[in-house]
Parts: structure tokens; sequence; C-alpha cells
């Protein structure tokens, strides 16, 4: 195996400093160019590797990042992770990522692990349990130790730190107004993450756009339910009212009305026009293709990342104040709505 050289073997070798050696091979402006040039080049002949481990202690600094995501086979995640991914390694930044799977105790173990030196800050989305329980001193003890967070999507109000949110609520409005522009009089509206905050921020938009119509708000035609098999059993009863419009509040509620409809002969967008807040590649591949309300993940990954590394490298007399950012979503028409 090729033998790495050291700072000190270079600076002998060239005859110059351990300091302009380490000054060069960083691209500072101290060094000229030439100078630059040569020992970049003999530190590449040398199979010189910087050892980050050192750099990192003297930096106080591991440039990585912890991101937990709650469940990392829904679609919208992956998409945030990749933005994620993106916007650290543009920055020189690695990403460390666990899973919550939804659980509390997972989220606690993943950042106590994390929490001794491994990362300079965490990106996260809120476990269904911990929403549930509204359990959240993990998180304030991780920012009081100057680890600070970047929440995303599934946050809290109690958690004082940034965010990346979608606008949920206005997002509904939309989607709903859409439905009753398609001249839709009977909208049912599904969800099976009715303990999510994001959940219920979108059946109130659901709410608020009927009532701005002069619609009156049918019970037997919304479903509420915390898990997939508890709606998949309420989702039987659906069609035995008259429904011409389905508003779905996630990609499972989209997918199984979508089913549910086909299977008792129900002509899609003819007679009932769906729209689901999900964008997974299901909606795409289902026929009739979904209309979806799209979420923009890569950009709200991205934008978590920059907000995280932009905190974590500015001086402590300019430490930026909060933000909660929002990023718009879009309403992408398929095949199973009617054109206007």
């Amino acid at each position: 195996m090729k033998q790495k050289a050291t700072l000190k073997q270079i600076a002998k070798e060239l005859n110059v400093s351990v300091s302009t050696v380490s000054k060069a091979l960083s691209n500072s402006p101290e060094i000229s160019e030439p100078t630059k040039i040569r020992v970049q080049e003999f530190a590449k002949l040398k199979n010189y590797k910087p050892n980050n481990i050192a750099v990192n202690l003297k930096s106080k600094r591991s440039k990585t990042i912890g991101v937990i995501i709650p469940n990392i086979l829904n679609p919208f995640f992956a998409k945030v992770f990749s933005g994620i991914e993106k916007g650290a390694n543009d920055k020189g930044y690695n990403v460390i990522t666990c899973i919550s799977n939804e659980s509390l105790e997972k989220e606690i173990h993943a950042m106590e692990m994390l929490s001794n030196g491994t990362i300079d800050g965490f990106i996260l989305s809120i476990s269904e349990e911990t929403q549930k329980e509204q359990e959240f001193k993990h998180f304030k003890e991780a920012i009081s130790d100057d680890l600070p967070i970047v929440m995303f999507d599934r946050i809290s109000d109690e958690v004082n730190c940034d965010k990346v949110i979608v606008d949920d609520f206005d997002s509904s409005v939309h989607g709903v107004n859409h439905l009753i522009k398609l001249k839709c009089k009977n909208i049912a509206l599904l969800s099976s993450i009715d303990n999510l905050s994001v959940g219920k921020l979108r059946a109130e938009g659901y709410e608020k756009a009927l009532k701005d119509n002069g619609y009156t708000i049918n019970n037997d035609l919304i479903i509420r339910t915390d898990t997939p098999e508890d709606f998949d059993e309420k989702l039987k009863t659906l069609f035995e009212k008259p429904v011409d419009g389905i508003f779905a509040l996630d990609e499972h509620a989209s997918v199984m009305a979508m089913k549910a409809a086909i299977k008792k002969g129900i002509k899609i967008p003819e007679d009932l026009n769906i729209i689901g807040f999900a964008d997974g590649v299901w909606s795409r591949r289902l026929t009739p293709s979904l209309s979806t309300i799209s979420q923009h993940g890569p950009e709200i990954g991205e934008a978590a990342a920059e907000m995280l590394i932009r905190r974590l490298e500015a001086k402590e007399e300019e430490e930026p104040e909060y933000e909660t950012r929002v990023i718009k979503t879009e309403l992408r028409q398929r095949e199973s709505t009617r054109k206007l």
C-alpha cells in the first residue's frame, strides 16, 4: 500500500514551513498562486490525505449533520432526505441518518447516540408517537446543549428552533376549491393521519374551503383515523352515500379510495374527482393517474440544510433569529380530475 505523506514531510521536501503547506492545501489567500499549485501537486503525488479528525477537533466541529426521519418508506421523507444530502454536501458537510419508525423511544435513542460529539446539529421530523404524547423534552435538551435543530413538516410550537413547513392549511383550501370549481357537490375528506399536526391542518383547510363556498359540512363524508388499518375499515361504507369529489390527506387514503371506487365501478374522473395530498411514484403509476398536492420534498430538504448550516457557521454575536420557512405546494393535475 502506498504510504501517505504528512504535512511535515511535504514541508521538508519543498523547503517551506508546515504552516505554508497547511495554508496552501486549504487554498488560503495568504499563499501565492505558484506556491499553492506547487504544494497541492506535490501533496497529490505523495498521496497526502488530511486528518479530518484532527481538523475537526481543532475547530470543535464534526462537519456532520444528524438527520432523523420518521418513516423511510414514505416517498415524501425520501425526497426530503435527498434535498438535505445535496444541501449538506454542497457545503462540505456529511450526513448521518437514523429512522425513528414513528417511535418516541427510538427518536430519543437516536438523539442520545448522536449527541456525543458525532454531529453538529439535527434536522428532523417529529415521530407520530412523539406528537401523540406531546413529549418534546429531548429536543429542548439538545438545543440547550448547543446542538441546534431544524424541524421540517411535523413540527412543535413548543420547541424554539428553525422550522421548514409546507402551507398545509392553504394547500387544502386550494385543493378543495379546485374540486368545487369542477362542480363537485358532495366532497369527502379522507385521512389516515389524523393524529399528526399536518393532518389536522389539512382537515381545517378542507372545512374552511367548504364554509367559504357556502357548503354544509357533512360528517357522513368525513373519514379521519389515526392508522391505515382503521381507515380501511371505515372506507368500506363511504360509497353508500353520494360522493362526487374526494380530497385525501395522505397517500394511503388517496390510493385506497381510488381502488375502492374502481372496484365499485365508479368512473374516474367522469363521476368522481379525486385529489390526494401526496406525490410518490404511485400517484403517477395508478390508472388513472392521481391528481396531487405536491410538497416539493427536495426543496424542503435543501432549505433545512441551508438553515442549519447558516446557524452552525454564524459567529456567536451574529446568531440569526429563529425562522419558520414556508415552502409553497403545487396542485399537479393528472387523470383523476376533469379538466376545467
